[in-house]
């Protein structure tokens, strides 16, 4: 009985061994990288480099691997998931001027899909919808203001009641962030051209909103939206996060329905007022589903422009802000050009930029600095291709990109 119990045991165990190493040589044949691939870090099998980057500060691990290791392009596995990641000015210049038709598309993302319930929007669509959405999208915003004139004036106006508030803030002698104030601020501009109005910095409703959507993009860069990326038919089972960053974008869906359904009770198809006017216009001429005039892509697309023109625009002011403290040499110069070229009786136009170059330019290494974005929206090859010397398969592993802290010659005087 022994015996018997004893060869059953190794029978099991040698079973087990045979699967692992099965799965293992299975896993390394499906994923086996074609010739000239882009090198990269050792990637264990089913797992990937997901133990050996850094999840706090990945956009300074990306760099260090692509200025130092890989020489601007090299490759890492997360899952079963490989991407191309691509450094430096000269590198991205290729892929976005030199190849742009060809690095156009973005990848398929289980996270995007769970966001947005399915394809469409700004950012994660494709080919002709993309295209005409985008086209759409420019020439309405432009209608409304955008780049012209009107809108300067409004932001003029947002700007002052701003600055009051901050004062008012001021008096009160205690420290404050002003992140919540800049939010405020950049969000009315975008609600002016999307919803065709503004909100007071005390409505609650716009409050959550901006809260819930501050939260969304910072949970978009965690270890636990990662993962879901990676292992989602796993993760959607999983406490985490990740629950959170859905639910959040579930409530900005809410605030967003609940302008939509006041803007088709009001709408006058021979006065739009904005954005969504224009777009739900659209949609009672357009007769083909497949152009995403459609209430689900109005949802994704107004999503689009608040995460796109909020979050980015107030992250970009709080680096100024950093920055500034951090060299009041700088701040002091500034001022300077500002008192000379505008004074202390009006506000600042955009006509002032040509006479401003120092404040001009201490925006743009701001900017740059501050890398609001540090990684780009992730691509897709639409053909096999080759970049660095190395080849790219055509669909597959999407290519992410990132310049901003490659160092570049800034001139500190003008």
């Amino acid at each position: 009985m022994e015996t018997l119990a004893l060869l059953t045991c190794l029978d099991v165990k040698g079973f087990l061994l045979f699967l692992v190493v099965f799965l293992v040589v299975m896993d390394y044949l499906k994923n086996k990288n074609p010739p000239n691939y882009p090198p990269g870090p050792f990637a264990l099998p089913f797992l990937g480099n997901i133990f050996n980057r850094d999840s706090r500060q990945p956009h300074i691990y990306f760099t260090k691997l692509g200025n130092k290791t890989y020489n601007n392009i090299f490759a890492l596995q997360t899952g079963r998931n490989k991407m191309v990641f691509i450094t430096g000015y000269k590198m991205v210049k290729e892929a976005l001027v030199n190849q742009a038709e060809n690095f156009v598309d973005r990848p398929y993302s289980p996270l995007a899909m769970r966001i947005y319930s399915g394809n469409g929007g700004l950012f994660v669509s494709n080919g002709e919808m993309w295209k005409k959405h985008r086209r759409f999208a420019l020439s309405t915003l432009r209608n409304f203001g955008l780049g012209r004139k009107t809108l300067e004036v409004a932001i003029c106006e947002e700007t002052t009641r701003l600055t009051k508030l901050a004062k008012l803030l001021f008096t009160l002698g205690e420290a404050f962030d002003p992140a919540a104030l800049f939010n405020n601020a950049v969000s009315n501009i975008i609600c002016q051209l999307v919803f065709g109005q503004r909100f007071d910095y005390a409505d609650h409703n716009f409050q959550l909103m901006l809260k819930y959507l501050s939260e969304a993009v910072y949970l978009e860069g965690s270890v636990w939206a990662q993962l879901y990326e990676a292992f989602p038919a796993i993760m959607k089972h999983l406490p985490g996060s990740h629950n959170t960053l859905f639910s959040n974008y579930k409530a900005i869906y809410k605030f967003i329905g609940k302008n939509l359904a006041k803007h088709k009770e009001e709408l006058d198809p021979s006065n739009p007022r904005d954005y969504m006017d224009c777009f739900l216009i659209e949609k009672e001429n357009s007769h083909n589903p497949s152009e995403g005039f459609t209430e689900e892509n109005l949802f994704r697309c107004t999503l689009d422009l608040f995460a796109a023109g909020t979050e980015t625009t107030t992250t970009a002011l709080r680096w100024g802000f950093i920055y500034l403290i951090k060299y009041p040499q700088i701040q002091d110069k500034v001022q300077a050009e500002i008192d000379k070229v505008i004074g202390s009786s009006r506000q600042p136009c955009m006509a002032d930029r040509p006479n401003m170059p120092y404040t001009d330019a201490v925006i743009h290494e701001i900017l740059r600095k501050g890398d609001i974005v540090p990684l780009n929206g992730p691509r897709v090859a639409k053909n096999d291709t080759t970049l660095g010397g190395y080849f790219i398969p055509k669909v597959s592993e999407p290519l992410k990109l990132r310049v901003h802290r490659k160092s570049l010659k800034y001139v500190e005087e003008r």
